[in-house]
């Protein structure tokens, strides 16, 4: 493939929507939106989280979108294209920054997928009802079984991206997508009916207006928003520089942003109402996915079918949230090396293996890695892009961009949310992530 030309693109926008979808729920979703959603004032916290998602989520992806689609190429290429047209050659040093932190959550989350898929194997053998969970977690990870586990994340992963963008990527969230949605939405159904659960539903519904007061609610809600859409400069970037001119940039910015929301809302009514109604905590971390909820579903009734259908849907979210990060590297080999897709998905590969292999074994290292690439790197590759585009490349440029295509365009009154607002915010959420370690 040679640089800008014979690229790849989505063949609809309904199939560049759900793969977006996918990249950004995750299991930032499934896990992390729950707890935040009862810790932080439940309702309450809803309504920050709401204006900083449909606000600056909405134009950060946009942003990212637009400046794939306008350059063809991901982040090394855009930044290299913007930069030359104003005389500095530092474009693809600057690009590296945010390709090199997606490309470290590539590596520390692929060994996660791994335990998703180890656990999805347990719930259907049924293994909850006769293992010692919380013993069987501390046990699993870090050991040598989960280098195994990890490899199979890795395959499975690397056999949808070398199908390329509308034959794998494209065409895995088609079925995906759909599915999780579903699934998670019977399992919230379940979970809401169990004796006890109302209080679940009402830890997640009743709002505490005195944390409105607090600061820390606010820097959290901005923290889930920023990252529930994978805004680090490059992931959504790369799917943008597939998109062809014809295709809506702010319609497809909502509606991921909007059914990232509605994935973490279901995940939420999923997983709190169930883990009140056995008296277990709704923590956040692995222990919530690992722990408690594996006890679940060995004392629901039915426990067996809504567990394995719950990890197929982590399983979902998971693959295709690593298929996204697993893309930003392979594009820029592909970009930088001109290499074909099936030599440059295996060099990615054998590398985020290599290099994940001491996390794996080791769960201090695994944190000390994911600490220093979700605070510095990922946040300062976030603030790299907004700048490059909304500065270097222009406002009114970037708005032209992300209006062609769109049935609805924005109007002039956006710039300065773009230019100023967004981001003055991409800084902060890398100062207050250093201050307050990451969110």
């Amino acid at each position: 493939m040679s640089k800008g030309t014979g690229r790849e693109t989505w063949t609809s926008n309904y199939g560049f929507v759900l793969a977006c979808i996918g990249a950004a729920m995750g299991l930032g979703s499934i896990w992390m939106f729950p707890w935040r959603l009862g810790a932080y004032g439940g309702a309450a916290f809803l309504l920050p989280y709401l204006v900083f998602m449909f606000a600056l989520g909405i134009t950060g992806l946009m942003g990212e979108f637009a400046f794939g689609r306008s350059q063809k190429r991901g982040a090394i290429g855009a930044f290299e294209n913007v930069l030359k047209e104003k005389g500095s050659s530092i474009g693809p040093a600057l690009g590296a920054l945010p390709v090199l932190g997606v490309t470290g959550v590539f590596v520390f989350y692929l060994i996660v997928v791994g335990w998703i898929f180890k656990y999805f194997a347990l719930s259907l053998t049924g293994a909850f009802n006769t293992i010692d969970i919380p013993a069987y977690f501390g046990g699993f990870a870090g050991s040598t079984e989960a280098v195994i586990w990890h490899a199979i994340a890795l395959v499975a992963t690397l056999i949808i991206v070398k199908l390329g963008v509308s034959k794998g990527i494209e065409a895995a969230n088609k079925y995906m997508m759909p599915a999780l949605f579903v699934i998670l939405l019977l399992v919230a159904i379940r979970a809401v009916t169990l004796p006890g659960a109302m209080e679940g539903v009402r830890f997640i519904l009743f709002p505490d207006w005195s944390y409105l007061a607090q600061p820390i609610t606010y820097v959290m809600a901005l923290g889930q928003a920023f990252f529930s859409v994978a805004l680090g400069g490059a992931g959504m970037l790369v799917y943008g520089s597939y998109l062809r001119d014809d295709q809506d940039i702010p319609s497809s910015a909502f509606n991921t942003a909007f059914f990232t929301t509605i994935a973490g809302l279901l995940a939420a009514f999923a997983i709190i109402p169930a883990a009140f109604a056995f008296n277990l905590p709704a923590e956040a971390g692995p222990p919530l996915l690992f722990i408690t909820l594996p006890n679940v579903f060995a004392e629901m009734p039915g426990g067996y079918i809504f567990g394995v259908l719950f990890f197929l849907s982590v399983l979902f979210a998971a693959v295709s949230s690593a298929i996204n990060l697993m893309e930003v590297p392979v594009e820029a080999v592909m970009d930088r090396f001109n290499w074909g897709r099936d030599f440059s998905v295996l060099a990615v590969a054998v590398f985020g293996f290599v290099v994940g292999l001491p996390l794996t074994l080791n769960m201090n290292y695994f944190g000390m890695f994911a600490d220093f690439v979700t605070i510095y790197l990922v946040p300062l590759g976030a603030v790299l892009a907004a700048i490059v585009f909304f500065w270097v490349f222009g406002i009114s440029n970037a708005r032209e961009e992300i209006n062609k295509g769109a049935k609805t365009p924005i109007g002039a009154w956006w710039e300065p949310i773009g230019k100023y607002v967004f981001v003055g915010v991409s800084v902060a959420v890398l100062v207050l992530g250093v201050i307050y370690g990451g969110f």
